[in-house]
């Protein structure tokens, strides 16, 4: 006999909340959000919900005739549901992404930002002046607009395709107009190198790239990182790493940084504040249970 598992009753009343991507398989959000709707009472379920990019708005509007509460956004969608939302919040129009939908009183959906919020989280209260972020993609974007926001005195992106690089600037430049543009080249012979500079001086750096992510597909992916053991023996005691990576626990990188003596953080709780973040908007309530959804996540990845 099979002793069913524990876990929520799904009713005819049951609302639905979820995160749509592709892929979407992997994410730790159902976990977290479903230990936290639990602890909630709430009657809602939460799914990861696959949808392929050009079936985006037509889902959107499926979801909204049938009352979901609130739908979280991943990639390849961020920006297509930024253009789809009927509103957007000052910081979402900045980004020119969404990874939270929030449904509207006067129908359609709010999209907002609490990326920025999560990554920013755990480096509250840090005492930074210089920060280095590697990588100048959709999430690079997130998180200048934290450090922005924190008041350090210098950013520098360094991005290894100057034409992308480029674009990434000038596309922060109303909100970010200090941004400093960095090669991620090695330095011809007899020449300074900006980046080695740049993690000597940094009390931040952070990874926006997914170098040294556990990979399924290249099992080869887990070992890599942005940064070569030689470039991480840069960085002082006092720089604090920040990897948004966090498969595998450590990922190589932050394991080089803390043996260099430095604070490393990971990527896991700036996706479960982002969460929690986007759970107050869509419930009203303050009182996010932020432990049980880190708790969640935490056995999801099988961590001690």
């Amino acid at each position: 006999m099979v002793t069913p598992q524990a876990g929520p009753v799904i009713g005819g009343g049951t609302a639905l909340a979820g995160v749509l991507g592709d892929p979407v398989r992997h994410s730790l959000s159902p976990a977290m959000h479903n230990a936290a709707i639990a602890a909630l009472g709430l009657d809602w379920a939460y799914l990861a919900l696959p949808v392929a990019a050009p079936d985006l708005a037509v889902v959107l509007q499926g979801l909204e005739a049938i009352d979901c509460r609130g739908l979280n956004v991943t990639l390849p969608h961020k920006q297509a549901a930024a253009a789809l939302a009927q509103e957007l919040t000052p910081l979402a129009r900045r980004l020119g992404a969404v990874n939270t939908l929030v449904r509207r009183d006067g129908g359609g959906w709010l999209g907002t930002n609490t990326d920025v919020e999560g990554f920013l989280a755990p480096l509250r209260g840090l005492a930074a002046r210089e920060a280095l972020v590697l990588g100048c993609g959709g999430s690079a974007r997130a998180v200048v607009a934290g450090l922005v926001e924190l008041g350090l005195g210098r950013i520098r992106v360094a991005g290894r395709d100057s034409i992308r690089l480029g674009r990434f600037l000038a596309s922060c430049a109303d909100w970010a107009p200090g941004l400093e543009p960095l090669a991620w080249a090695p330095a011809a012979d007899g020449q300074p190198d900006p980046l080695a500079e740049a993690l000597a001086g940094a009390d931040l750096v952070v990874n926006t790239t997914p170098l040294g992510m556990a990979s399924g597909r290249d099992p080869a992916a887990a070992a890599r990182s942005p940064l070569d053991p030689d470039q991480v023996a840069l960085l002082r005691p006092a720089t604090t790493v920040y990897d948004l990576n966090y498969i595998p626990r450590p990922t190589t990188l932050l394991r080089q940084a803390a043996e260099q003596g430095c604070r490393t953080i990971d990527g896991l709780e700036m996706l479960v504040q982002q969460g929690a973040a986007s759970l107050r908007l869509w419930s009203g309530r303050p009182d996010v249970p932020v432990i049980a959804m880190r708790d969640a996540a935490l056995a999801r990845l099988g961590a001690p």
